[in-house]
Formats: C-alpha cells, sequence, structure tokens
C-alpha cells in the first residue's frame, strides 16, 4: 500500500501544545506524491446502500464510491455534504482538477465514498421532520459499517475517514462522538463559535421554502428550504478567492435541507459533543468564512490557523490530537475557492500521518 515518504512528516509527533501545532498549521502540511510518476486512475459505481431511520423507515442511500485502480491505502474517506449540497460539492461538476476533492483523493491514493444525504441528491425524500441530524449520523453509521463488512461494492474496507462540510461536518461529529466506528475525522466548514448574526441574517434574507423554488415546486414539503436564486455568491463565497462561474455551476446544481435537520446540526456543532471523539481530528475553515468568522456577538477566530486552535482546542479530548488549518482567503464553501487545493494537500497529508496504512 501507498505511504507517505515525507521525511518532515515520519519524523515529528504534532504534540497538542499550540508552539507545536503552530509549526505545523501556519502553512499546509508537505504533500506526500504517490510513488507513481502518474496517479492510477480511480473506478467510479453509483451504489445505493439500504437503510433505516430512526423511526425504522427504510430508506436508501445513493452515493459514488471511487477506487484507484492501483495500489492505493487502506482507508476510505466518506464524504458527507453540506446544508443545500449533495454529493455534487465533493465532486464539482466544472473543471474537477482545480475544485473536484474526489479526484484530489484518488489521485493521493485514498478510495472515497461520496455521499447524498437522505433528502438529498438521488437518496431517498423523507418527510423534512424526520430528518435531524442524530438520524443522519445513524444512517451514515448504518453505511460505515455496511463498507467495513463489504457490503458496498464488494471490498471491505479496514479503515475509515470521516469528512464532512458545514452541516455535514456536525453530523460527521454526532456520528464519531456516538458509534466510535471511524480511525480519523475530517471537519470543515464548522466551529463551535458559529456566527449568530451573519447566521440568522443568512437564513432570514438568503433562504426560503423549497417548495417556492423554480427548481423544487411541490416535490418538498414546507419544513425543506433552499437558498433564494441569486444569494449563494454573498453566503457561501468571498468573491475575491472565487470563479464567478463555480458560483453560476453551484446554483444550478443546488439542493435541500430539512429545517430540523439544519438546526439539531447547528446545535451540535457549537456543543460539546466533540469531546467524545477519540480519533485524530483535522479541522480546516476559511478565513473569510461569512457563517463563522464574523459578526457581532459570538464568531471564530480565522485570522490564523493557530489562532483558531487556540479557540477549539478545549472542545476536543487529547486522544484527539487535534490539528487545524486556516485557508487564507477562502469562504465558507472552501472546497469550491481558488486555493482549494492547498487545504486538500494538507488533508491527505495529515490523513498520511495519522490514519497510516499498518
Amino acid at each position: 500500500m501507498r505511504r507517505s515518504h515525507g521525511v518532515a512528516l515520519r519524523r515529528r509527533r504534532f504534540l497538542l501544545p499550540v508552539a507545536a501545532a503552530a509549526a505545523l498549521l501556519l502553512s499546509p502540511l508537505a504533500y506526500a506524491a504517490p510513488a507513481e510518476a502518474d496517479p492510477a486512475p480511480a473506478t467510479c459505481t453509483d451504489v445505493s446502500v439500504p437503510v433505516t431511520l430512526d423511526l425504522l423507515l427504510s430508506a436508501h442511500v445513493h452515493a459514488q464510491l471511487c477506487v484507484p485502480t492501483g495500489p492505493h491505502h487502506t482507508a476510505i474517506q466518506v464524504l458527507i455534504p453540506g446544508a443545500t449540497y449533495n454529493s455534487y460539492y465533493w465532486d464539482f461538476p466544472y473543471q474537477p482538477a482545480t475544485y473536484s476533492y474526489v479526484r484530489a483523493a484518488n489521485e493521493a491514493g485514498y478510495p472515497t465514498l461520496n455521499i447524498d444525504r437522505v433528502g438529498t441528491g438521488q437518496s431517498t425524500k423523507e418527510p423534512s421532520l424526520v430528518l435531524t441530524a442524530v438520524a443522519q449520523a445513524a444512517v451514515v453509521h448504518q453505511v460505515i459499517q455496511k463498507l467495513r463488512a463489504g457490503g458496498v461494492g464488494g471490498t471491505a474496507f479496514s479503515k475509515v475517514i470521516l469528512v464532512g462540510h458545514s452541516l455535514g461536518s456536525g453530523v460527521t461529529e454526532v456520528e464519531a462522538s456516538t458509534y466510535h466506528d471511524v480511525d480519523g475525522v475530517v471537519l470543515t466548514g464548522a466551529t463551535h463559535h458559529v456566527s449568530v448574526t451573519d447566521l440568522t441574517q443568512a437564513v432570514l434574507t438568503a433562504a426560503y421554502p423549497a417548495a417556492l423554488d423554480p427548481k423544487f415546486g411541490l416535490s418538498y414539503d414546507v419544513g425543506y428550504i433552499t437558498t433564494i436564486p441569486g444569494k449563494r455568491a454573498s453566503v457561501f463565497y468571498n468573491a475575491s478567492d472565487t470563479d464567478p462561474a463555480v458560483v453560476a455551476v453551484d446554483e444550478a446544481n443546488k439542493d435541500v435541507v430539512s429545517l430540523t435537520e439544519m438546526a439539531g446540526a447547528v446545535l451540535q456543532l457549537t456543543g460539546p459533543a466533540t469531546l467524545g471523539i477519540k480519533v485524530p481530528v483535522l479541522l480546516v475553515q476559511g478565513g473569510q468564512d461569512f457563517l463563522f468568522c464574523s459578526g457581532l456577538i459570538i464568531h471564530s477566530d480565522c485570522s490564523s490557523s493557530t489562532a483558531l486552535y487556540q479557540q477549539e482546542s478545549g472542545y476536543f479530548s487529547p486522544a484527539a490530537q487535534l490539528h487545524v488549518y486556516v485557508l487564507p482567503g477562502a469562504g465558507h464553501d472552501l472546497n469550491l475557492e481558488r486555493n482549494a487545493a492547498d487545504y486538500r494537500q494538507t488533508v491527505m497529508s495529515w490523513a498520511n500521518q495519522f490514519v497510516p496504512d499498518h
């Protein structure tokens, strides 16, 4: 199996104190390139995974499983998108060499399972009230158990890295702290200090019932919301770090979110449950995230990786070996900003170090 050969990464143990964390996190980790001159391509398959919700409702999760055709890591990365997104967030259909996290992970030798949360994409649509962050976490847990048993795509994966974005990070926190069935956690676009004023502003001025949107019509009940046309740029992006064509593609592909799921995820993101995560954690945040890094009352200090580490470290146990990386200039959707490659390199190098193949 492919492993990192970065000398600096092998020798450094990255302790919890801020001084050690700062040396690691003020800039992206050294990227561990695969041994091959050209990364092995991945074979991708659409899969449908049967699951049940809290109320024993049957459902299915649609996902795309991508496995590098050559030697690859033993850990699979399971990707959970945020509110009003489905799996396209991680495998963006515009300039994928620049904006596809899936492609970057596969090229680094990591298999990926890119999920549509229940209620979004091609997964089962359920009444909005039954979709909560806890219910979605239980669904992800079932998917992980099937991955480990070889029940998804016919290959059993011995290690799992759970990667979330925004609301998906809230679901990731619930799953990892409740079921303890993953080997590493990556949280993106989410901290414990949500900007109350800016989040409230976004919900009141940029969102409305999905039933009112021309894209969705009456296919969703009133408990589902989406973004008002033309509002994604101001909420999810930093204009100076964004290709306008990305925003246009994002607008065309937008999805929905259940109000109950979103409310539960916000409560999770601001609570202490992350103390229950007992595996290595990497937290990645855009330096200009409107929903977290500004505001009049409470907000995250995204001025540097060290500053955010100091603010977040008390919410995690020593077992999490917390590392923090702030992507300078990036908005909330840091995976879709011009400099997204920097944070993806950081994630892959962190995974090489903290979720090794052996």
